[in-house]
Formats: C-alpha cells, sequence, structure tokens
C-alpha cells in the first residue's frame, strides 16, 4: 500500500525517470485540498454508524426477503455480519479518501470479496446496492459546506463517488 507520493515516486524511480511536473502539480494540489480530504474522512468516521446504519435499513426496505426466514440477512448474526460487511467496506473507503489511493481499499478489502460472497451464496448485487446507499448518504454529508473547508471541492466528490463505486463494482 502506498499513499499518493509514495506511489508516484515508486513509479518514477521503476521507469528510471524524474518526476514529471504533472505529478508535480498534482501532488501539489493533493496537498492543497488537504483540509478538505481530512475533513471529508471525518465527517464520514464520524457518522459512520448511522450511515451504515441508515442505508441497511434502507436497503431491508426494498429488499425485504433478505430479512425474511432464509434470507442472507435472517437471524441476528447474519444481520450482525451484513452490518460489520457494511462497516469494513465504509473504513476502508475512508482509507482510500485519507490516502488518496485506492490500492488500500483494493488489496485489505475488495480482492476476493465477491468470491467469498459466491462462495457464502450472498447477492452481490445486494451488497453493491448497500454500498451505493452508503455513498450517497456519505457524499451528502461531505457535501455539506458545514462539514469542509470552503473551496471547489468536485473532485474530491467524484473521487470519493468513485472510490464506493470501485467497492460495489468488486461486488455486484
Amino acid at each position: 500500500m502506498f499513499d499518493a507520493f509514495a506511489k508516484v515516486v515508486s513509479q518514477a524511480d521503476s521507469r528510471g525517470e524524474y518526476i514529471s511536473s504533472s505529478q508535480l502539480d498534482a501532488l501539489d494540489q493533493m496537498v492543497a485540498d488537504g483540509n478538505k480530504r481530512m475533513d471529508a474522512v471525518n465527517g464520514i468516521t464520524n457518522n459512520a454508524s448511522a450511515i451504515v446504519a441508515n442505508a441497511a435499513r434502507s436497503l431491508f426496505a426494498e429488499q425485504p426477503q433478505l430479512i425474511q426466514p432464509g434470507g442472507n440477512a435472517y437471524t441476528s448474526r447474519r444481520m450482525a455480519a451484513c452490518l460489520r460487511d457494511m462497516e469494513i467496506i465504509l473504513r476502508y473507503v475512508t482509507y482510500a479518501v485519507f490516502s488518496g489511493d485506492a490500492s488500500v481499499l483494493d488489496d485489505r478489502c475488495l480482492n476476493g470479496l465477491r468470491e467469498t460472497y459466491i462462495a457464502l451464496g450472498t447477492p452481490g448485487s445486494s451488497v453493491a446496492a448497500g454500498v451505493q446507499k452508503m455513498k450517497e448518504a456519505s457524499l451528502a454529508i461531505v457535501k455539506d459546506p458545514s462539514n469542509v473547508t470552503n473551496g471547489d471541492c468536485s473532485s474530491l466528490y467524484s473521487e470519493i463517488g468513485g472510490y464506493f463505486d470501485r467497492a460495489a463494482s468488486a461486488v455486484g
């Protein structure tokens, strides 16, 4: 797992090249947006329980078969496992946002997750729908001007949305 800086250095080193001015500009922009990034992570982290609970509640309202006898979230043990998985995905999304790099999300969370769900008989499309609900809630928090340092955050919104889309795609 590399942060954005280590990744740029590693890639340049493997090619035997200097870091390009465009790469430096991108890193400079990332530093300039650092407070926004940390505000976004703090907002999501501080509301993680509500994000997960509300996403699950909404998902189960739309797909009640998941919590009915025989459903993948039926029984308190399975429900707890579902909520735990949603929380883990959300946590790793925040790690990716903080580092500006999806590799931690891919390597430590998503790698092999679809296969695990297939082996358990868990409908990946339902997990993906839950991830999308967490995305909507997280972006609503980040887009609230009282939660993030002033300035243009459109690229950060896009980045955060991309991490959730990546997670949904990996399981769906």
